[in-house]
């Protein structure tokens, strides 16, 4: 696959086998793309800053990053990254392998983020949250740091395996998503939450264990532990796994 007459790639950037690269799409020094990936065009990959410290900008094999997004240096995917278009990563974000970042999100660096994390459009990380594996983060969601802004406290959120974040939440600074939680539309939640339980509202209260949600497919069986009955998208390998588990 081509690299566009019309790219700019420096000659320090290290380009894998069989990349791609779109139009008017600038690779910085401190990059590293790995074999069997897409770059679209527009796109800007290991922009500089005084926070990334020079480190290489890495993106893991079989990638697409969509037209238009903007990849500071200093982090690192893992395979499989699929962004939308007109994404913002900045630097020192550790994301593993299998991320997918919707349309208009960005990241705002100094994250960690697991496997099989998927975000969807308008989603907004904030600086030091920490997101686990199978995570689901739906459109215009906010994890947010500074507990009295503007300040320079950050208290970065962390959201464990299996969460479930509705669209147009507000997670506050510190807050502690535990494994399995559902997290309602609309709301603002704080403070540590109990292993697979809904919370709604704004501020947000415990409702009820996820388990007491069922199907809306005329089966009533639970809706939640989700991996017992949503396997699309992930290898058999892992969907294996989940159907060995006991709840």
């Amino acid at each position: 696959m081509p690299i566009s007459e019309y790219a700019i790639v420096s000659e320090k950037a290290i380009i894998g086998n069989n990349v791609s690269i779109g139009q008017f799409t600038t690779i910085y020094d401190n990059v590293t793309i790995e074999d069997d990936t897409v770059i679209e065009g527009y796109c800007e990959l290991g922009v500089a800053n005084d926070l990334s410290q020079s480190e290489h900008l890495v993106i893991g094999k079989n990638s697409l990053i969509r037209s238009h997004s903007i990849f500071y240096e200093g982090s690192t995917f893992g395979r499989n990254l699929v962004t939308g278009h007109r994404v913002t990563v900045r630097e020192k974000t550790i994301a593993g392998d299998n991320f997918q970042i919707g349309t208009l999100s960005d990241i705002q660096g100094h994250c960690t983020i697991g496997d099989y994390v998927r975000t969807h459009s308008n989603v907004h990380i904030g600086q030091h949250s920490k997101i686990g594996n199978f995570v689901w983060i739906f459109p215009y969601v906010v994890l947010t740091n500074d507990p009295h802004p503007p300040s320079e406290v950050m208290q970065g959120v962390v959201v464990e395996d299996f969460v479930v974040i509705a669209t147009m939440s507000v997670i506050l600074p510190g807050a502690v998503i535990s494994e399995g939680c559902l997290i309602g539309a609309h709301s603002s939640i704080s403070g540590k939450t109990t292993k697979d339980t809904i919370y709604s509202g704004s501020p947000a209260k415990k409702v009820g264990p996820t388990s007491k949600l069922k199907l809306k497919d005329g089966t009533r069986k639970p809706a939640y532990p989700w991996r017992k009955h949503f396997h699309r998208g992930y290898p058999e390998s892992v969907v294996d796994s989940w159907c060995r588990e006991e709840y």
